[in-house]
């Protein structure tokens, strides 16, 4: 086994990032489709990984240490895009979008289990390709894998990792085909104003300040970062206590949200430097993806059976005809619902990082609109992972 430390995983996932890039700028095709830059490159990293380990048996183990701390910035950042204010804009979407979670999560267990029951099989053992990998993810893929185990399904824990790789893979890769198509098809543009308005507070700041006026913004912004990831990490451990399982990030996501959202009320206060977060936000993002996307197990995905494939290729099925004929209408049939869509694709068969990954593909090349951005995060933060665990709890205890 070759081990990888930290430092050599975040270069890794660097390299990964330019190698997206420099393919996604000569395959056309990739680039209009919105496919993330770490997504390409990270997977031709990956299928490398596969080779060596097919072909000379030796394993690449990667350091995720660094990865986690880019994705904890993240979020963090996103928090302190979150203003209050503009939910309002964006409270019907919001509600609609918990609503059709709670329905994805059943339809994904329920597609699951027809199809091992229908194919001879253990209904439990349908429920390592629902909704615990897919919504879930790898952390809920872990966390319910002695609970299967214990009825019954052998090997759980690797086979429900091996499928939350495949949807991780799935998610980036057909959100963005998927947006783009609806907004050709319905011929959609974001608003005008809200489009431009991060654009021109960024001219703005690059007209009026000096180079060394802008540094020190950005060391601010580094500042307000750390300290919302302090509190959180406190507020993490207070929820800890609650006896609920939250993400990670979830405490420094709702302490940039305060944070941010209390210094724009009062008057004549520390205003936070949401341009620059931003900016170290999106660095942090892409680094994120490159490494997670360079460290998947791909070999984990060649074993599985049949059965498993095929229920995997169901979930994909879904996924689409559930977003083009139910969110996409529900959520209001325009710019914004066509980005929540790459959205859904992105957390509903992976993870948040990729589903904001797919929506700042979207919107890099067809403009911006912000209640995606507010909307995805404060669901996929809590409100997926709470449903999901009542949501298979219950279809475990039923069958």
């Amino acid at each position: 086994m070759i081990v990888l430390d930290h430092t050599i995983t975040a270069a890794l996932g660097v390299l990964a990032l330019v190698l997206g890039r420099l393919i996604n700028g000569r395959v056309k095709f990739l680039s209009r489709i919105c496919i993330p830059d770490p997504v390409t490159g990270g997977l031709v990293v990956s299928f490398l990984s596969l080779a060596l380990k097919t072909i000379t048996g030796v394993e690449i183990s990667f350091d995720t240490s660094i990865q986690d701390i880019c994705m904890l910035i993240f979020f963090t950042s996103i928090g302190f895009q979150c203003d209050l204010s503009a939910i309002k804009k964006g409270g019907k979407q919001l509600a609609v979008m918990i609503v059709l979670v709670a329905i994805l999560i059943v339809l994904q267990n329920s597609v699951a289990v027809g199809i091992a029951s229908s194919m001879g099989l253990d209904p439990v053992f349908g429920m390592v390709a629902g909704s615990i990998p897919m919504c879930g993810g790898h952390g809920t893929a872990a966390g319910f894998s002695e609970l299967l185990e214990s009825n019954g399904i052998a090997n759980a824990r690797s086979i429900t990792m091996a499928t939350a790789t495949f949807g991780l893979i799935a998610g980036s890769l057909i959100g963005g085909p998927i947006a783009r198509m609806l907004i050709f098809r319905k011929r959609l543009r974001p608003e005008e104003k809200e489009s431009g308005a991060l654009e021109q507070e960024k001219k703005s700041i690059e007209k009026e300040l000096s180079e060394s006026e802008k540094m020190n913004r950005f060391t601010f912004a580094a500042f307000e970062i750390f300290i919302a990831m302090g509190l959180g990490s406190l507020l993490g451990k207070a929820l800890a206590m609650t006896g609920i399982s939250f993400p990670s990030y979830f405490g420094s996501l709702i302490c940039a949200i305060v944070l941010r959202n209390v210094t724009d009320a009062v008057p004549k206060s520390i205003k936070m430097h949401s341009v620059e977060i931003t900016k170290i936000g999106s660095v942090c993002l892409a680094l994120f993806l490159g490494m997670a996307m360079c460290s998947l197990r791909l070999w984990e995905l060649v074993s599985l059976a049949l059965p498993l494939c095929i229920m995997l290729v169901s979930q994909v099925v879904l996924m689409f005809l559930f977003c083009r004929f139910v969110a996409f209408p529900l959520l209001g049939r325009n710019y914004s619902a066509a980005v929540l869509v790459g959205g859904v694709c992105g957390f509903g068969l992976g993870a948040t990082p990729n589903a904001m990954a797919n929506m700042s593909a979207i919107c890099s090349r067809h403009g911006y609109t912000s209640v995606p951005f507010i909307i995805v995060p404060l669901v996929g933060a809590s409100v997926v992972d709470i449903m999901n665990i009542t949501v298979v709890s219950l279809f475990i205890s039923f069958l």
